[in-house]
């Protein structure tokens, strides 16, 4: 099998609403697609990315040494399996891989959006993804699945738009954040906005603010790992032993954190990273299930929009050591969808590798995913 992609642009060269009723005048939606469409076209799957993915989830890239972010979950046999069905991914808007956010040029400036990109919403990237399904041919999908801030996509399409999803997927993710989780975002949001060359989000014909994303992008991956890895894996080990070296990185932790930073802000928009958290920070499920209902109004349409959810099938996993995402909080997206009818299976993976299992713990849940997809083909 080709396992060479390329990621495509779709142009939507027409007005874009926004939840906050602002308008983009063009769209551009960056995405791939591995397997095959079948004749029915029922066999596709979406896939969600978090915060600091894109659309390039899986096989190469023509000349790279590293498959995309979730490669080991998606190809032949396994828990995405290419054999069967056709995986769609892309990335979302706001972002800074190809779909249109603040790095864009704003038509009316002929600059980059910067500040002057309205907010997002986390129902803006599902409209975004429906413009893109609708190009592609697709009106059904078996499953649309994510981890982290892909299972909170997964879970606002599942319950906008039931009709047009069979399945949902939601990975190591919450259907709002605690206090706890918007006081870390905003932590890194004021690093980015506190170093002197962000310049009020206008760095685009300069140099971007590489040391306050850097530090945004520390702050998170304390977050994405459990104490217990993080013991195992670095300890009190030193890399400089020098004992004279004060206020420089000496602890093997702080190199990793040290890489973790540099390499993150070589490939990501310290704008999009503020619009992004801030989407994540405002998501907020059952209110907007909640809105959704009240703007179908109390006549004889109320109530039938969730009545399809009773034929639907839902998938949370979470993971024993994630503490940004705990399993208590799974726990809770079961609840929601129980009561909604939704026929919901969990399951906690036992883990050290907190968070980042979702990325890293791939063979337990591609045997859970596998069994999930089976059970109603």
């Amino acid at each position: 099998m080709n396992r060479i992609v390329k990621t495509h642009v779709l142009k939507v060269n027409r007005p874009f609403r926004l939840d906050s009723g602002d308008l983009l005048e063009h769209l551009d939606i960056a995405y791939e697609t591995y397997g095959s469409l079948n004749d029915a076209k029922d066999n596709a799957i979406l896939i969600e990315h978090a915060l600091s993915g894109d659309a390039h989830a899986a096989f190469y890239h023509e000349g790279d040494k590293k498959p995309g972010w979730w490669d080991t979950m998606i190809g032949p046999g396994k828990g995405f399996d290419t054999d069967r069905y056709f995986i769609i991914c892309s990335n979302v808007l706001g972002g800074c891989s190809g779909t249109t956010g603040p790095a864009s040029i704003n038509p009316a400036t002929l600059k980059p959006y910067a500040l002057r990109f309205p907010p997002i919403t986390m129902r803006d990237m599902v409209e975004s993804q429906r413009v893109l399904l609708s190009q592609l041919g697709i009106e059904r999908l078996k499953c649309i699945a994510g981890g982290s801030m892909g299972g909170m996509q997964a879970m606002q399409f599942f319950c906008d738009y039931p009709s047009q999803v069979q399945s949902f997927i939601s990975i190591a993710s919450t259907m709002k954040h605690s206090a706890q989780q918007i006081a870390f975002n905003e932590v890194g949001r004021r690093a980015v906005m506190a170093d002197p060359r962000w310049n009020g989000g206008n760095y685009y014909e300069s140099v971007s603010p590489e040391a306050g994303l850097s530090v945004a992008r520390m702050i998170g991956h304390i977050t994405y790992l459990s104490e217990k890895m993080m013991q195992e894996k670095f300890g009190r080990i030193k890399k400089d032993k020098d004992a004279r070296a004060i206020f420089r990185p000496s602890f093997e932790v702080e190199h990793y954190l040290d890489y973790q930073g540099i390499s993150f802000v070589k490939r990501f928009d310290a704008n999009s990273y503020l619009y992004i958290t801030n989407a994540i920070d405002n998501f907020d499920l059952m209110a907007s299930i909640s809105s959704k209902e009240r703007l179908r109004g109390e006549g004889r349409g109320r109530g039938r929009h969730f009545d399809e959810l009773k034929t639907k099938r839902g998938l949370v996993i979470s993971f024993s050591s994630d503490w940004l995402y705990p399993p208590s909080q799974a726990k809770e997206i079961v609840q929601l969808f129980t009561g909604l009818n939704v026929r919901v299976s969990y399951a906690e993976i036992s883990t050290d590798h907190g968070h980042d299992a979702f990325l890293t713990d791939y063979v337990n849940q591609s045997d859970i995913i596998r069994s999930f997809l089976a059970s109603f083909s």
